[in-house]
């Protein structure tokens, strides 16, 4: 009995005059209800904002969508798209200058001319042209010789001019070097031929040239040419 009281002593609280102060549970529970009413209105807008945002792109991405599906339909006509080359020099000029004609004149229109220095012309390729039904029956290819005989004609074109001093009569190619052939030309090409004068030596009428042809911007020939202007001494 004495040791039940000492334990019920011990373990009793202690007397006071005050009452004893008791913590509502609830306490926890309304703070949490309270952080929560202070969340809740922060959560709302930003979702809101967020939802608006996520339409707003989505329209933004569907209009996107919309005009770049209407786009072809507003492009110019692939007819219109491509500008001409222009004309330096048309075929009739052309005539007046070299003395080559049909079936051997291979310049159709000169694109570009520095006088003395340098001319770009070009050569349409068609089907018609004489040499294909032989080369090749079955797979129209242009000659390389062909070719190289198109590019010294242009070279012609730059040396028989006042600026050079060469002579229509006394005109000759003379040689090649370093010719390479990268692609064949085909009917339906058009051969854009640059030749360019690098050396002259007026005194013995030799003139080099440096040549290249492209057809849709790639190099198709290349190569060093040798002219006769035959305005030397002898």
């Amino acid at each position: 009995m004495s040791t039940a009281a000492s334990s019920s002593t011990l373990f009793s609280p202690a007397p006071s005059s005050q009452p004893p102060i008791f913590h509502k549970p609830t306490t926890a529970l309304s703070l949490s209800r309270v952080s929560l009413g202070l969340r809740l209105p922060r959560s709302l807008p930003l979702s809101t904002t967020h939802l608006k945002t996520r339409r707003n792109s989505s329209r933004f991405t569907t209009c996107c969508s919309t005009d770049a599906a209407k786009a072809p339909n507003k492009e110019t006509p692939i007819e219109l798209r491509y500008e001409a080359f222009p004309t330096v020099m048309d075929i009739n000029q052309i005539r007046e200058i070299l003395p080559h004609r049909f079936p051997f004149l291979l310049v159709d229109r000169v694109i570009e001319y520095n006088p003395g220095v340098s001319a770009v012309a070009i050569k349409n390729v068609t089907i018609n042209d004489n040499f294909f039904p032989g080369h090749f029956p079955e797979r129209p290819i242009m000659p390389g010789v062909l070719m190289v005989e198109a590019m010294a004609q242009v070279g012609g074109l730059v040396m028989l001019q006042p600026e050079v001093g060469g002579s229509r009569d006394t005109f000759f190619f003379a040689g090649i070097d370093k010719v390479r052939f990268r692609k064949p030309v085909i009917a339906g090409d058009t051969l854009v031929m640059r030749m360019t004068l690098v050396k002259l030596q007026k005194r013995f009428g030799i003139a080099k040239m440096e040549g290249k042809a492209y057809v849709g911007g790639e190099v198709v020939c290349e190569g060093e040419f040798l002219m006769a202007t035959g305005t030397g001494s002898d």
